[in-house]
């Protein structure tokens, strides 16, 4: 909109009363939004350190990929040039991207033009470089793009994943082996796994070799019954595809949403010299995904974990890959709700037995079992949850976590001894995590808070002493100098306790009333509500005027289960009271201004923002939703059945918390914005919400980012959604 000289006096008369954002006085530009968020606000840390077997040393890239050096963890000084890619013999590349020593660190394999599969998997181009004799050399002449390659404990072989199949490449010898034959895109796909397994449980790899090295283990998904799901591509200007400068593409993939079927995983032994498959079959007709498979100290135990397709049953099986008979050692059971995900993404396997994490007692903690199943001891316990588990220090019998034990708002890295003692080796306030070095016997620790960035030191655990800083970050801090702090609140909703913060601007006058944006992310189990360093978007809001507030409801995590578990089966119906009456606590204070409120929120948070939007009586003047969820029945099983079931089992709570079936309610100035190539919240959440306003003889503003995915960044566009974001709010909220 463009302001005439009367408009301006307009404004200028009402700020006596009210505190109006600046973009009525100066235009905003992206630019100017650029250094707060994404990739800008990223604070430094230090580079991806691999710990060396010698426990003094690690490497990591250098000169932007074009050496791989060694240094001494102690002091940070070089040692040695491992890799020149200038230097190499046979072959040459122009950067490395990444790389894994083998288990003796006598080769490397390096790989180089990444080209990513979904969000965390990947293929490459990947080469095995003999460190002694300098020599470099393809994985694979036969498959030029490989994924996933994982190698054998003598570090003799390596198992990889390409068009569907897996092969292993065998180093002494030269040679390749097929492992599978059946693979096809769409259909079948052997050693990594599929979109929503990679999705939903966090994992990229579905092989395991045996110890003794004469078996690989690996998950086959079948996905020729699963529904395929197609997007347009189009040529684009970021990143431009002139394939499709005439004619639009399409991609096509297998995704099953809530209620649809899923792939059907089985489990494999391969035996390298035998060259013979053997499937291992389970009794149990309740199991659904094979989330983890991970090999034991001994070759004939695999334990593989496994859930039924509610996901409130786990059960643990140690098999026999040679024989393939399994032993049921392991069952967790959630009567209130769903196994938390961190169950089986933390467990550890360690030589005295296997750690997991369980919500049995209410609150998340660790738990010590024999490989024959028996428990050996709970570790932790207290009403608090555990975050992370690092590690077990067998010489010091001392396990190494991160846990809210001093606060919901804190994250400290603890030790606990064999006698139960627990030492904090972080600060008791504030957010911290760490790396630890295969011996346990230091680890890069992070720390940060709400004013403070990321430092990062080397620390010894055993007495939590730095032994150097490696990164301080400040030079970052100084490129924000006078940010407003943020201050935590508490306030009732509906009987419970929620936890928020609030961001004034940075010239704050008591006296002045100001526009509000909520923001939140609202999905179970997360938490946006931290001390912790976080640069984004809200702190550019705050110079334009806005306050910034942000409430946690009933779902979130750090709070133990019961709070967590309220939203079971009813996604969006507690989370909107609760983001009703957040909005109505801010409209409470003195110095805001209770008819200029909006609400904000991103994928979950999307969701939630139509969801409270459109609740009768809505506190909102406008809202603003980034790649929404508008109906559970649109979006994947694992993630949506976890919290709701199936649509058959769940029908009323599918139909209520569906923000599509409540479009007639909404009362507000909406923005929408998605990508057009979102493989995760489909852009048909949006343009099925959008069809419905418009039935109803309703409209809303929408910005589409052509080709651009579920996180919308490259080519400026992240500060393009603030931008957009911030003119919505200046024109609905002035």
């Amino acid at each position: 909109m463009k302001i005439t000289p009367p408009m301006i006096s307009r404004i200028i008369l009402s700020a006596a009363i009210l505190c109006v954002p600046s973009i009525y006085a100066a235009s905003v530009k992206s630019s100017d939004i650029a250094p707060y968020v994404y990739p800008q606000n990223t604070p430094d840390a230090p580079q991806a350190m691999a710990f060396g077997i010698d426990g003094k040393t690690y490497t990591a890239l250098a000169d932007g990929g074009k050496r791989l050096v060694r240094y001494d963890i102690r002091t940070g000084k070089e040692i040695a040039t491992v890799i020149d890619v200038k230097n190499t013999r046979d072959n040459q590349i122009q950067q490395i991207a990444g790389y894994t020593f083998s288990p003796d660190e006598s080769y490397v394999l390096v790989y180089a033009e990444k080209e990513p599969v979904y969000r965390r998997s990947f293929t490459a181009e990947y080469y095995i470089y003999e460190v002694r004799h300098n020599v470099l050399s393809p994985l694979s002449t036969k498959h030029p793009r490989q994924r996933a390659p994982q190698w054998s404990p003598d570090g003799r072989m390596i198992a990889f994943a390409a068009d569907g199949n897996i092969y292993i490449s065998k180093l002494d010898y030269l040679t390749e082996v097929a492992v599978t034959s059946d693979g096809a895109k769409n259909s079948v796909i052997n050693g990594v796994p599929d979109w929503s397994y990679e999705e939903e449980f966090d994992t990229t790899c579905s092989m395991a070799w045996a110890p003794d090295n004469t078996t690989l283990c690996y998950l086959k998904y079948d996905e020729s019954a699963v529904p395929l799901y197609s997007f347009p591509l189009y040529q684009g200007t970021c990143n431009p595809d002139d394939t499709y400068a005439l004619y639009p593409g399409n991609y096509s993939y297998k995704y099953p949403v809530a209620g649809e079927k899923n792939a059907t995983v089985s489990l494999h032994s391969y035996d390298v010299d035998l060259r013979k498959t053997k499937t291992i079959s389970f009794s149990d007709s309740r199991i659904e995904y094979i989330p983890r498979i991970e090999y034991a100290p001994s070759s004939n135990r695999l334990m593989v974990t496994t859930l039924n397709r509610a996901q409130n049953r786990m059960e643990i099986y140690s098999v026999n890959p040679k024989s393939t008979v399994s032993k049921s050692v392991y069952v967790d059971e959630s009567r209130t709700g769903w196994i938390d995900p961190m169950a089986y993404e933390g467990m550890k396997l360690l030589p005295e037995g296997f750690v997991v994490m369980s919500e049995r007692s209410g609150f998340n903690h660790l738990y010590l079992y024999s490989y024959a199943g028996a428990l050996q001891r709970q570790i932790t316990s207290g009403d608090y949850d555990v975050t992370a588990y690092y590690g077990y220090d067998s010489k010091s019998g001392t396990h190494y976590y991160q846990a809210a034990s001093t606060s919901p708002l804190s994250r400290v890295v603890s030790r606990i001894d064999a006698k139960g003692r627990v030492t904090h080796i972080s600060p008791e306030n504030g957010s911290s995590a760490a790396v630890f070095t295969p011996a346990m016997d230091l680890c890069v620790l992070s720390y940060s808070n709400v004013t403070a960035a990321p430092v990062y030191s080397l620390v010894t655990p055993s007495n939590g002493k730095s032994v150097r800083t490696l990164v301080d970050n400040k030079e970052y801090m100084a490129r924000y100098p006078r940010l407003p702090r943020k201050e935590f609140f508490t306030m009732n909703s509906d009987g419970y306790t929620l936890n928020g913060y609030i961001l004034r601007p940075a010239d704050f006058d008591a006296s002045r009333r100001y526009p509000v944006v909520m923001y939140q992310y609202s999905g179970p189990g997360s938490q946006e509500v931290l001390d912790r360093w976080r640069m984004d978007w809200d702190y550019f809001f705050t110079t334009q005027g806005y306050v910034i507030i942000c409430v946690d409801g009933r779902g979130t995590g750090g709070r133990g289960a019961a709070f967590k578990h309220t939203v079971y089966r009813r996604l969006g119906q507690y989370e909107t009271i609760d983001q009703i009456n957040a909005a109505r606590y801010a409209a409470s204070l003195p110095f805001v201004d209770s008819d200029r409120i909006g609400i904000f929120g991103w994928s979950y948070g999307g969701y939630e923002a139509l969801m409270a939007a459109s609740e009768k009586g809505a506190p909102y003047r406008a809202a603003v939703a980034v790649a929404p969820v508008t109906s559970w029945r649109y979006y994947d099983t694992i993630y949506t059945e976890r919290y709701m079931l199936t649509p058959a089992e769940n029908s009323e709570g599918y139909d209520f918390g569906a923000p599509i079936n409540r479009t007639s309610a909404l009362d507000c100035d909406l923005l929408i914005m998605h990508g057009t190539a979102d493989d995760n919240v489909h852009l048909m959440n949006t343009m099925q919400y959008v069809s419905v306003l418009e039935s109803q003889g309703s409209t809303c503003d929408m910005l589409l980012f052509p080709n651009m995915n579920h996180s919308i960044y490259g080519c400026g566009s992240r500060s393009i959604v603030y931008l957009k974001m911030l003119q919505h709010f200046n024109r609905s909220m002035r």
